[in-house]
């Protein structure tokens, strides 16, 4: 269903609709059980929820493109990702509620680690700690670039925002980041005429970055306090000696989804990547703290006031990203003990699935179709006795395009009217 249609058949009314995304949801069998995540955790709230839903695997962008988090979640709300693209930068500069102007050109950052030899040991630098992060985006402000005004802001653990601000900056600028580890950084390039004063001023940046990020005395908060929690069970370094940039973008003007659905959203996730995603929809980012616990509550504290909610949830595909699979097991465990709290508000049409898959097995997002219940009224279950990637092939649903699972719920949840005469 396109936009345009989806204003045609919209109504507004009283049902309400949840959307709950666990982050990098579907898996692959570890070679040592034949068992994916999901099959090898115990959810038996899900698996509940699965015999009394239709089931089956949403695709979030096309067979056999591996989808970022953006692209991932823009489907599930509805609006095609190969028409309603952006780069990271906006996403986390918008989460961040950072004043991006319309000349802006904005990047994601990460601070990583390289060895003697200038290859990527690892793209996180070990997950720094929030803290270390902040400290680090400090002493990047002290760069210069003559005629942009630069903005470096913090956003969470590794990861930070790059603003640049002036006249004649273009957006079609590469990334930097090679996307994976023993490789060298890449040098900021111009994808168009346009952007070869911009993608110059990167890389004056990056190389200024990198003379501040050698400094030992830069990192004197890095160890042992800037050590993070994944750092310690990994065993990398939590050393950020450089940084990788991508997803170079000015803030789109996207129709929201209260003038296309006619919906009331409301957003709760805690990263603020997922948060600037919702608000370029038009969802009220609510805040909430970073356990579930915290999201759930603040759901039920503003049920009254909307009829869609977007829960994210992102520990699973931390885990997954860290090829950690008995951490992802337990992580989805957590999500499946929220599943009563979510059941007890009644939601007229409840949705589960991913944005993504993120097999530990292979430590990174994957093309693999991912898990998908819904829970509605005028369905017949489709005898999913599981909620995992073995019990959902006998979903009604089969494997479908994830940019059709809102219409579906929206028609059951009696928010679409008859089209044609």
């Amino acid at each position: 269903m396109d936009l345009d249609l989806a204003r045609q058949l919209s109504v507004t009314g009283e049902s309400k609709i949840m959307l709950f995304v666990i982050d990098g949801l579907g898996g692959l069998p570890q070679p040592e059980t034949g068992r994916t995540e999901l099959e090898s955790a115990r959810t038996p709230n899900l698996d509940a929820l699965a015999k009394e839903s239709v089931c089956g695997f949403s695709l979030p962008v096309a067979p056999g493109v591996t989808p970022g988090s953006g692209p991932g979640h823009t489907a599930l709300f509805g609006y095609d990702p190969l028409k309603y693209s952006i780069g990271r930068g906006v996403l986390e500069a918008a989460g961040i509620d950072f004043d991006l102007r319309p000349q802006d050109v904005a990047a994601r950052g990460n601070f990583c680690t390289v060895d003697g030899k200038g290859m990527v040991s690892d793209r996180r630098a070990g997950r720094i700690t929030s803290e270390t992060c902040v400290e680090l985006c400090e002493e990047l402000r002290k760069v210069r670039l003559e005629g942009v005004e630069l903005f470096v802001e913090p956003v969470r653990e590794y990861r930070f925002v790059l603003v640049l601000r002036g006249d004649g900056l273009s957006d079609a600028v590469a990334d930097t980041d090679p996307q994976r580890e023993g490789a060298e950084p890449l040098a900021a390039r111009a994808t168009a005429a346009a952007g070869e004063a911009t993608a110059r001023l990167v890389n004056r940046f990056v190389e200024e970055a990198k003379r501040i990020l050698a400094d030992p005395s830069t990192h004197s908060a890095s160890s042992p306090s800037g050590a993070s929690e994944s750092a310690k069970r990994t065993g990398k370094a939590s050393l950020a000696n450089m940084l990788l940039l991508r997803g170079f973008a000015r803030r789109p003007d996207w129709p929201s989804m209260a003038e296309v659905f006619k919906l009331r959203p409301a957003a709760v996730a805690h990263y603020p990547m997922y948060r600037g995603l919702a608000k370029l929809v038009g969802m009220e980012a609510l805040p909430t703290g970073p356990a579930l616990d915290d999201s759930i509550t603040t759901v039920r504290e503003n049920w009254r006031r909307f009829d869609y909610f977007f829960l994210h949830y992102k520990y699973s595909d931390t885990a997954g990203e860290d090829g950690d699979f008995d951490r992802k097991v337990a992580k989805l465990e957590e999500a499946d003990a929220a599943i009563p709290s979510l059941l007890a508000l009644k939601p007229d049409v409840l949705m589960v699935t991913g944005d993504h898959s993120t097999p530990a097995v292979l430590a990174a997002h994957s093309w693999h179709p991912v898990p998908f219940l819904m829970r509605a009224p005028w369905t017949r279950a489709d005898g999913c006795d599981a909620f995992n990637e073995v019990a959902l092939q006998n979903g009604s649903l089969g494997t479908f395009p994830a940019v059709e699972a809102l219409p579906l719920a929206m028609a059951h949840a009696g928010r679409l009217t008859k089209y044609g005469a």
